[in-house]
């Protein structure tokens, strides 16, 4: 197998150095909510956080690997654990909305096999060769590119089956609380998912437009969002789950 030697200061800087705090700070919450208690919330709720960084992982191993095949599979597990993420705060705020009574855990199963299937499919883009999936190569500067098909799969899927139902379903248990400090608490996580939203959404703009200056930009904002966000969702839910 070739590999590169990561020449750009700025391409080590992105991905063993920012994303490294993401990942670092993301396994970090995970495991103060898990080291109180592995109940089944706790683990719905820390989730998330693994589940990116399970795919950060994979951005690591594929970085410095100069194999165009390598690298585009390896790409689509990144893909796959960011972009699954979001599953695990729907399913934890049905568990709140309705109890887990009525959300069984056989119904959260089901909820996440069936979007776990959705996003597998991605794979089918990235096989489907040129014009169709993510193109990550020396042309591309060893950057993912997308193409448009890849783009509305992965955009209209998280669209219709994580985000608007995570906003909509927090927004429902938001004003399900009587208690004010409660209420308090869940605006941080709700300003915690639109911070990460919008984090995501100008990913995926960013890899479908592909301007270099653009990307810049998004990475050094995005980054910021990121670790705010990943923290007022924690301030907001995952502290009290530590209790």
């Amino acid at each position: 197998m070739v590999l590169y030697q990561l020449e750009s200061p700025m391409r080590i800087i992105t991905i063993y150095g920012a994303q490294g705090l993401v990942f670092a700070w993301f396994a970090y919450l995970a495991y103060r909510i898990l080291k109180r208690d592995r109940k089944r919330l706790n683990l719905i709720f820390a989730g998330f956080y693994l589940s990116v960084v399970v795919g950060t992982i994979f951005n690591f191993i594929y970085g410095p690997i100069a194999n165009e095949q390598v690298v585009v599979i390896l790409n689509y597990f990144t893909n796959f654990g960011a972009f699954y993420a979001p599953i695990f705060f729907v399913v934890f705020n049905l568990i709140l909305l309705k109890s887990e009574k009525v959300i069984t855990p056989t119904k959260q199963l089901i909820i996440f096999i069936g979007y776990g299937i959705y996003m597998f499919c991605m794979i089918f883009f990235v096989l489907a060769g040129p014009g169709w999936g993510v193109e990550l190569n020396a042309t591309t500067n060893w950057s993912p590119v997308w193409h448009l098909p890849f783009f509305l799969y992965v955009f209209l899927g998280v669209t219709l089956f994580s985000i608007i139902p995570l906003l909509y379903l927090s927004f429902q248990v938001y004003k399900k609380f009587e208690d004010e400090q409660l209420k308090k608490k869940w605006k941080f996580f709700i300003l915690g998912v639109i911070a990460l939203t919008i984090f995501m959404y100008t990913i995926f703009f960013a890899n479908f437009l592909n301007i270099p200056t653009l990307r810049t930009i998004i990475g050094l904002i995005g980054i910021i969002l990121a670790l705010i966000g990943g923290y007022l969702m924690y301030i907001g839910v995952g502290r009290q789950l530590e209790k």
